[in-house]
């Protein structure tokens, strides 16, 4: 019986082998050996991976996915709009007080000069008869040149003087003090008076009331209005509000500044403060 060298055979299958691997794939090396058959299994690499199995087809008879159900559609129906309004009358409890120092000079220095200290005894007088219960700034300066007519046609009209204005506010929670307020300023060197303005500290209750007094003039109209169309309201599917600004009471300037100059109290006797409000209501109909 003829005998195999086992080491030469095997040097030679290692080097089979590491030429089948370099290219990717190799098979088993088989050696007989005194008869023997004995298998080097020499695993492939880099060889390529198995592909991932599609879905098997469904079965004859077996039920079909269900599709997606498409988006719900707005359902149609039909409405009617209403629009109502309210308003509210409340007392007010804040004035603003406006009043100006006006001066008038050859020069601009003497006006300003001149209205300067006008304007700051009418601060300090003001300051006194608050005592506390108000305040008071200055701002709307200005000074400007007056000219005179020119005696002949074409000349240039001539500078005769200067004229300087400066105002005053007083905003007080007292409307009570307001008259004598006036008096004090127009006494102390204060000779126009712009405005008197009552307002609310907070119109938020008032506004409240308003827009429940829309909101009840808006459900009337529907009540009526479904009524002659011959239809039954529905529940609300809008509604919306909408703040005014209401007229503020104003006092004109001639009935104090007379009344100060007669020497009897000025009188200040304030309306109400409208607060108004709309609303609009939309009702579905049956």
């Amino acid at each position: 019986m003829k005998t195999l060298d086992v080491t030469a055979l095997g040097a030679r299958a290692r080097a089979s082998g590491n030429r089948r691997r370099a290219f990717g794939f190799a098979k088993p090396v088989v050696v007989l050996v005194a008869g023997v058959a004995i298998a080097f299994a020499i695993t492939a690499v880099g060889a390529p991976a198995a592909e991932p199995m599609s879905p098997a087809p469904p079965l004859p008879g077996s039920p079909l996915p269900t599709p997606p159900l498409p988006p719900p559609q707005p359902q149609s129906f039909r409405t009617i709009e209403v629009t109502g309004s309210g308003e509210a009358h409340v007392a007010p409890d804040v004035a603003s007080l406006n009043l100006a120092i006006e001066t008038h000079a050859a020069t601009a220095q003497q006006s300003a000069g001149q209205n300067a200290a006008l304007a700051q005894k009418v601060v300090d007088a003001l300051t006194t008869k608050l005592q506390g219960k108000g305040k008071v700034w200055t701002g709307g300066y200005s000074l400007y040149p007056e000219y005179g007519e020119s005696s002949r046609p074409g000349d240039k009209p001539m500078v005769t003087g200067y004229r300087a204005e400066n105002s005053i506010t007083v905003e007080t929670g007292e409307i009570g003090l307001l008259g004598g307020l006036i008096d004090t300023a127009i006494n102390a060197g204060a000779n126009r008076i712009n405005f008197l303005n009552f307002t609310l500290r907070d119109e938020s209750q008032a506004r409240s009331q308003a827009i429940a007094l829309a909101a009840k003039d808006a459900q009337a109209q529907a009540d009526s209005l479904a009524k002659s169309l011959g239809v039954t309201l529905g529940p609300v599917v809008k509604a919306t509000t909408e703040a005014q600004t209401g007229p503020t009471p104003m006092m004109r300037m001639g009935a104090m500044a007379m009344s100060s100059s007669m020497g009897a109290p000025t009188p200040v006797q304030p309306n109400e403060v409208t607060v108004p409000a709309t609303v609009s209501i939309t009702y579905q109909i049956q």
